[in-house]
């Protein structure tokens, strides 16, 4: 039974819904991977959520709300465009983008004079996947890096909300603001003191953060008085399954563990109380209308429901949901599903009925002793009433780097590797999971040391399943990391050679390649290749370019680093490996012009990520081809100070202090570089280096 603990909820009776004269803010505040069950408001007694129990207590709590989606892009595009994704077309984080064409909430609302922003906080919501639309500001301020830092590709809930309440101070009504906390999604990593207090439970930890964070939102409501001016719709994008059913974190399933969502309503009358009808993600829209009086779009597919906030009894009907990530990004076969009269159906090759009245945690699969035809063609009917006649294009040109930035993030993505149409129960995401939760454990255990037992476990799985590039990907690293770098390529050309429409192997073949300093077949496989990803994926042009620079053909070079920027221009590698063909090829063929344009795409690199030590390396040398040794020394420290590790830069800045006359300066670096390299040098470079040293004595 689900139980409330913590909160009385006054009758309804004693509160009456009145509407405003005036129009009335709307605070929309989405949580990442939040389940509802990790609230105490929900009944969780681990962790304690004080804030967010707070407002529920003001507010109507919904016990039965579901996420359309279970992943962040098509979740929070069910939210603010009132659809579901057989209208608006995005179905996970990677191989789509909003169209333009669609009204989203945020238009909408300007549309009726309100002043709109949001405030995001992880790179699957960044302006590129268009939820921007409408918004007067949309900030999604996190940098963008080279490789080496991707994990910087989100901001923590206190920066979120911190900018958010810059944004909010001194507003004037009536405002739209979303907030977006990517918190608690994994890694789970805490802030102190919620790091040491849930060390072993450190999701509940991530949770009991957010809520702190929630309380310095909610006290600034609380100060200027908004609470009695603002709607206020508090949810979870989805949920989190933490092992249930086999599945460690979400994207995969759509069990409750992952679509069963908090929904909490404030509204400024602070009527309060629970509602047990199943609603979903699409049906805010529409209450967001209905609530501060603005016309409903026509093409809105959820319901208002203001009428349950106001005591009523809500329609029966589907709520429809799908968990399409691993059909888009490996090929697996697809997994739909609705709910209606607290019956569970979910289509796939192995079919599952699930009754949530008495089997919420959905323990008991009913289909194996009912016929499911009856709601597999209630599902095709469903689906059919929520599609559009002229179905709209929302698959967007997806580049590498996005792949890369959402598996930091947690995500193993990739563009889809067929189209396979006919699946058998061998495509099942239930059949395939735990090849993934395998090729994961080979993975830690190559990592904890054990790397024969994780070479072998790979291999196991690469005998038994050939269709699973995850298992070449995680094989061929291992290899890498061990510098036996034959035996990565031998992998890869393996796993060409099953799924040769893979492109996620293809492009860590070309990478191998250069790895191994073989640059004319990186050339030759790219001229080879016939995959439509070298219309939209700057990583390939990138290793193309870069095969040409180490061939020393900087001209092609150049132009495929100009490629790949006219595909993603906030690309902080490409601009500096074109900046290095520019200086190079500008030394050798003389050409002034052409070495003039490095300074400019160094600085951009720089400019893009301000950590990453490689452009400032180049852009000193730049500097010191042009006689300015004080550009030189300024960009060699900025390197140092990004990566002290950096040999190079430190050796060239002790020199560079050694030509200005400053000796102390350059003893002291060329002292330490000795303690830190000596032992690594070859006999001439020793010798040279304890020359400069005695040089720097004189």
């Amino acid at each position: 039974m689900f139980i409330l603990l913590g909160i009385m909820f006054a009758p309804l009776s004693m509160y009456s819904l009145k509407k405003e004269e005036t129009k009335q803010n709307f605070l929309l505040i989405t949580i990442d991977t939040l389940r509802a069950d990790r609230l105490s408001c929900y009944g969780s007694q681990y962790p304690k959520t004080p804030n967010i129990d707070n407002l529920a207590e003001r507010s109507m709590l919904f016990s039965r709300a579901f996420a359309n989606t279970s992943t962040t892009l098509p979740s929070h595009a069910n939210m603010l465009l009132g659809t579901t994704p057989n209208h608006h077309g995005v179905h996970e984080n990677l191989n789509f983008i909003v169209s333009e064409e669609l009204l989203t909430l945020a238009e909408h609302l300007r549309n009726n004079g309100y002043s709109t922003g949001a405030f995001v906080g992880a790179y699957p919501l960044d302006s590129r996947f268009g939820l921007s639309q409408g918004f007067d500001l949309y900030d999604d301020k996190y940098s963008r890096v080279h490789s080496v830092n991707l994990s910087s590709l989100e901001r923590n809930a206190e920066a979120v909300i911190e900018a958010a309440l810059d944004w909010l101070k001194g507003r004037i009504s009536p405002w739209f603001l979303w907030v977006h906390c990517w918190d608690p999604h994994t890694p789970y990593d805490p802030p102190e003191p919620f790091k040491s207090q849930y060390r072993d439970h450190l999701y509940e930890g991530e949770v009991a953060y957010v809520d702190w964070v929630m309380g310095k939102l909610f006290d600034h409501m609380k100060e200027n008085k908004l609470f009695d001016s603002t709607l206020i719709i508090f949810t979870g994008d989805h949920g989190e399954s933490l092992g249930q059913h086999g599945e460690e974190t979400h994207g995969f399933f759509a069990y409750n563990s992952s679509i069963w969502i908090p929904l909490i309503i404030s509204l400024p009358e602070k009527a309060s109380g629970r509602i047990d009808d199943y609603v979903s993600h699409v049906d805010i829209f529409p209450t967001v209308c209905d609530v501060l009086g603005i016309n409903m779009p026509p093409f809105l597919q959820g319901i208002s429901l203001l009428p349950a906030l106001k005591g009523k009894k809500l329609p029966e009907r589907p709520i429809y949901f799908e968990s399409l990530y691993p059909y888009y990004s490996r090929g697996w076969a697809p997994l739909k599903g609705f709910m209606l009269q607290k019956k569970k159906f979910v289509d796939s090759p192995i079919p599952e009925l699930y009754d949530l009245n008495h089997d919420f945690d959905e323990l008991n699969n009913l289909a194996e002793r009912k016929k499911t035809a009856q709601f597999t063609s209630q599902l095709k009917e469903i689906i059919a009433a929520l599609t559009p006649s002229e179905k709209i294009d929302a698959a967007q040109k997806v580049d590498r780097k996005t792949r890369e930035k959402l598996a930091s993030l947690g995500y193993v993505s990739s563009v889809r590797v067929s189209k396979k149409k006919d699946f058998s129960v061998k495509d099942d995401v239930k059949v395939l999971v735990p090849y993934i939760n395998k090729i994961d454990e080979g993975w830690n255990l190559y990592k904890e040391g054990k790397q024969d037992a994780g070479i072998k476990l790979l291999k196991e799985i690469i005998e038994e399943r050939k269709d699973i590039d995850l298992a070449y990907k995680r094989l061929a690293s291992i290899y890498q990391e061990m510098g036996n770098k034959e035996d990565a390529l031998a992998v890869l050309e393996q796993g060409l050679d099953a799924l040769p429409s893979s492109y996620e192997i293809f492009i860590e073949y070309m990478k191998g390649l250069i790895s191994a300093q073989q640059y004319d077949k990186v050339i030759g496989s790219f001229e080879k290749m016939n995959m439509r990803e070298t219309e939209y994926d700057p990583e390939i042009w990138d290793n193309l370019g870069t095969a040409y620079a180490k061939k020393g053909n900087f001209d092609k070079a150049i132009k495929s680093f100009e490629m790949g920027l006219s595909l993603d221009n906030k690309h902080p590698e490409l601009y500096n490996n074109l900046a290095n063909a520019c200086y190079s090829h500008g030394l050798q063929s003389r050409d002034s012009f052409v070495y003039s344009r490095c300074f400019e795409y160094y600085k951009k690199a720089i400019e893009l990520d301000p950590e990453y030590p490689a452009p400032y390396y180049g852009l000193g040398h730049a500097y010191r081809q042009q006689g300015d040794l004080g550009g030189a020394i300024y960009c060699w420290e900025k390197a140092l100070e990004a990566n002290p590790d950096f040999s190079q830069a430190h050796f060239d800045l002790a020199i560079a202090y050694l030509n200005t006359g400053n000796k102390t300066k350059a003893f002291d670096l060329l002292s330490e570089y000795k303690k830190r390299y000596y032992n690594l040098m070859a006999p001439a470079e020793r010798e040279k280096l304890d020359a400069l040293i005695e040089q720097c004595q004189k």
